[in-house]
This record gives C-alpha cells, sequence and structure tokens, in this order.
C-alpha cells in the first residue's frame, strides 16, 4: 500500500518456505505507475528481514526475466546477488523465456 493513501499498489511474499532446508523464495509485483521509485524494495526489506531474523533462514531465492532491469535492481538493493540464467525457464504468452536467478545466504549479512 501506499503509505500517503492506503492504495494498494502491489504485492510482495515469500513463498515455497521449506523449513527442512530452511529456504524460500520471495516474488513481488508493483503498479508499473509505481516503477523505478525504491518502493518495491522498501516493501520488501522487511519481509527479507524477517526470514533471516525470525524463521532463520538460511537462503532467499529471487527470479526475474532477464530483460527486467528494474526487477533485478529491487533484488540487489535486498542484497541478493546474481547466480546465474535459467534458460527458456518460463513460458510467457506462448514464448519461453530467459530467467535470472538471484539470491542471498545468510553468511552474506
Amino acid at each position: 500500500m501506499l503509505k500517503e493513501t492506503g492504495k494498494l499498489i502491489g504485492r510482495g511474499e515469500i513463498f515455497d518456505l521449506d523449513e527442512s532446508m530452511q529456504s524460500g523464495e520471495l516474488g513481488y509485483a508493483i503498479s508499473s505507475a509505481y516503477w523505478g521509485k525504491g518502493l518495491a524494495a522498501e516493501a520488501m526489506q522487511p519481509i527479507v528481514d524477517y526470514c533471516f531474523e525470525q524463521l532463520e533462514s538460511n537462503r532467499l531465492e529471487g527470479r526475474c526475466n532477464a530483460g527486467n532491469i528494474g526487477s533485478a535492481r529491487v533484488m540487489e538493493k535486498l542484497g541478493m546477488v546474481q547466480e546465474g540464467v535459467l534458460r527458456k525457464q518460463l513460458k510467457i504468452k506462448g514464448v519461453f523465456t530467459d530467467q535470472k536467478m538471484y539470491a542471498r545466504i545468510r553468511d552474506d549479512l
């Protein structure tokens, strides 16, 4: 939600939590009208902190389309490091798309 108005402009979550592996994957989406303002990273930072501090996660992962520079920047602001590219990993509108894989591990803290 936008602090000033309470308007819902996106979402963020951690999913695929695996207690035995102490890992999860983060996901987020924000309305294009609010891209480039640092809001996604600001919203996700407390979630990332919670995973490492309260859930004692060892690893958080995230992916974005290879051409999505903004989403890659969000993950980098969250302390994540690009680990590689998953080639033709996701099918979007009938076209297979490469995905960049990012991760942050406890040792990075």
